[in-house]
């Protein structure tokens, strides 16, 4: 990790927004993600007892990624669409996988997801990723392509080889890199995973280095 890169970008961000996400300069942008409403609802579509009904969690999954503001608007209905031409197999093996992420054994519910997923051509890293993130905003990461490349690239966080279908290596070892960046910075900063790398993204497009 470019350590020095990383604190230019911190200072540039308190520069900018002294007050930090609580700035009014980013406020419009804070009340169009609406990331505390969002994770209300995901905590509350899938508790662990809702499982029981994997029609209803892949429904719920749809909803939720049309409502996030993280995910293209072309890739929502096609998510939905998709799911919903799901066999009753299909949709058990993404429901355990989900819930494996959540709950249970997080390498293999991940690896299972992607897998059937990849069935209708939807193994991408903003659908096997967003649950996650609003159910642990703290703790989980939304991967973005363009933005995880950028990171990767300009803070030069080793061992990190971006591929466009998701696989838990890459995810564990790049989840275990962003949780020591934010040791590095404001704990501010660090709540919520998908500001943080909000953050990160905005300090790269301002002080970019090619």
């Amino acid at each position: 990790m470019n350590l020095n890169r990383l604190k230019e970008i911190e200072a540039y961000f308190f520069e900018t927004y002294p007050e930090g996400f609580d700035d009014i300069a980013l406020l419009p942008i804070v009340k169009r993600h609406n990331t505390a409403k969002i994770t209300a609802q995901t905590k509350d579509s899938f508790k662990a007892d809702n499982f029981a009904q994997p029609q209803k969690i892949i429904e719920n999954m749809a909803t939720i990624i049309a409502k996030s503001s993280l995910i293209s608007l072309f890739e929502k209905p096609l998510f939905k669409n998709e799911t919903q031409a799901m066999n009753m197999a299909q949709k058990d093996t993404l429901s355990i996988g989900l819930y494996e992420f959540l709950y249970g054994r997080k390498a293999e519910g991940f690896e299972l997801m992607v897998d059937v997923l990849a069935e209708k051509k939807l193994a991408k890293w903003t659908y096997v990723t967003a649950i996650g993130y609003y159910f642990y905003p703290d703790r989980e990461y939304f991967v973005k392509p363009t933005t995880t490349k950028d990171i990767i690239r300009y803070l030069k966080l080793e061992n990190l080889y971006y591929k466009p279908r998701p696989s838990y290596a890459f995810y564990a070892n790049y989840q275990k890199a962003l949780d020591e960046c934010k040791t590095y910075v404001s704990p501010t900063l660090g709540s919520d995973n998908a500001k943080f790398t909000g953050f990160l993204r905005m300090g790269i497009q301002a002080l970019d280095i090619k």
